[in-house]
């Protein structure tokens, strides 16, 4: 039977802190628990968003829970889990910030899928080339910190932030601007509304007609759910009955005649808006930089509607103190008191304080755990350092001995130059008068010699 190996737990520097080398913050989008089908959809439409820094295929098992994720998280530098589960009332997600915390609970009020989000859009799809950079992050109506300001919004869009890599506009590419993640706040219902779109660069000043001709393409069939590629121009007697035709006429067969050219820039402008100059080369025919293009937002989905329900300490398993709760009061702002102070949801002072008692205790059970940890660690590292200076001094013991055996047999040889007194002599005689008391001798040998004749 293998030997099973113990694995690392000590973890230093970046990755103990959650944070990859380069910066980026990596991520899981899993689902948890028994789930239907619409939901396991809408979290392979989230990590669709997350791309390209996050688990596209990583695959759930029904055993499966939260901490197996928690435990693989430090190892392939993931900073924040995404969980998507079912329960009685409605859809609940949970943005977590590994490996210490917070963690966020929000209730889904309202979902669309992507596939619902591209039945309903008049534009062409995506070809899948804008998921290889990252979206932009954009937040919107939420309230500048003041005073009066709840303290949950601040935090709740730092969570957001941390969430997809930061802005650099000095190392930034323009072509790497392909998609925009937009977070709302709300502030009549209490909601967070999240979007997804697809950036996309048209040309200005000509209307629509004439951009299909440039790029090349149609409208979708209201009969077909396909696009096609190649202008149609079959039904039409001639190139300007498509491009001068009045708006609002649909056949060739109609006598209002043609558009004017002040009615079509009209209408050109309408369509594109505002224009805007490219400070760099962009992706797509004919975009160069210094061109003038109109830039239009795109959605693809999925779309969120979101409450946040609270916000607690620490990870799932390992929860602390509820920072916020949506029931919950914040006293802190009118009475000055800190959050550890705050009242619970439906507890009284009283069971608040046990509360928070136990939360104490946990932490001071953490600290007592971990400093353990730190004891057994530098005892093993003792025991190492004495064991490699043990092996060192018996590899030095064959020469010691080998110096000790000199010294005694140059001790034990008899010096010619050296002069014994009587007193030595006498001594030596009485000692051997006394062993031989002791110890009688043997009879001596009898020697046996030969004559040569």
């Amino acid at each position: 039977m293998a030997r099973r190996r113990k694995h690392r737990t000590h973890q230093k520097g970046a990755n103990a802190a959650g944070v990859s080398e380069d910066g980026i913050p990596k991520s899981f989008v899993v689902k948890h628990g028994q789930v239907g089908t619409s939901l396991a959809q809408l979290v392979r439409d989230l990590r669709k968003v997350m791309e390209p820094n996050t688990a596209t295929r990583l695959k759930e098992r029904k055993r499966n829970k939260l901490k197996d994720f928690f435990a693989m998280a430090p190892a392939l530098k993931v900073t924040h889990l995404l969980a998507l589960t079912l329960t009685d009332l409605a859809p609940s997600l949970r943005l977590v910030r590994l490996p210490v915390g917070p963690t966020f609970s929000f209730r889904v009020e309202r979902y669309s899928l992507m596939k619902d989000v591209r039945k309903i859009s008049r534009s062409a799809p995506s070809q899948g080339l804008e998921y290889l950079t990252a979206p932009l992050l954009v937040l919107a109506s939420f309230p500048p910190p003041s005073p009066t300001t709840p303290a949950h919004l601040p935090l709740l869009m730092k969570a957001f932030q941390s969430l997809f890599p930061p802005l650099s506009p000095k190392s930034m590419s323009l072509s790497g601007a392909r998609r925009i993640v937009l977070i709302a706040y709300n502030a009549e219902r209490g909601t967070i509304d999240f979007r997804h779109y697809i950036i996309t660069v048209k040309p200005y000043g000509v209307s629509k007609r004439v951009r299909r001709v440039l790029e090349g393409t149609s409208q979708k069939s209201s009969r077909s759910s396909s696009t096609t590629r190649v202008l149609d121009l079959g039904n039409e007697r001639d190139v300007a009955d498509f491009l001068l035709r009045k708006r609002g006429e649909r056949g060739p067969e109609s006598e209002a005649g043609y558009e004017s050219a002040a009615s079509s820039a009209s209408s050109a402008a309408g369509d594109d808006g505002d224009a805007v100059s490219l400070a760099d080369d962009y992706v797509g025919r004919n975009n160069r930089r210094g061109q003038k293009k109109a830039v239009k937002l795109n959605e693809v989905g999925p779309r969120l509607e979101l409450r946040l329900v609270k916000i607690t300490e620490g990870v799932p398993g390992k929860d602390g103190e509820v920072l916020y709760h949506e029931f919950g009061t914040w006293p802190h702002i009118e009475l000055g008191i800190s959050i550890a102070d705050m009242i619970a949801v439906k507890k009284s002072r009283a069971e608040a304080a046990a509360l928070r008692e136990s939360h104490a205790e946990k932490k001071r059970l953490r600290e007592k755990r971990k400093k353990e940890q730190e004891e057994n660690v530098r005892r093993k590292k003792e025991k190492q350092a004495d064991r490699q200076q043990d092996s060192g001094s018996t590899r030095e013991d064959p020469e010691n001995s080998a110096d000790e055996s000199d010294e005694e047999q140059s001790e034990g040889e008899w010096d010619e130059e050296e002069e014994v007194s009587d007193d030595e002599d006498g001594e030596e005689e009485t000692d051997v008068e006394s062993e031989s008391d002791k110890f009688e001798e043997p009879p001596a040998k009898k020697s046996k010699t030969r004559i040569k004749s």
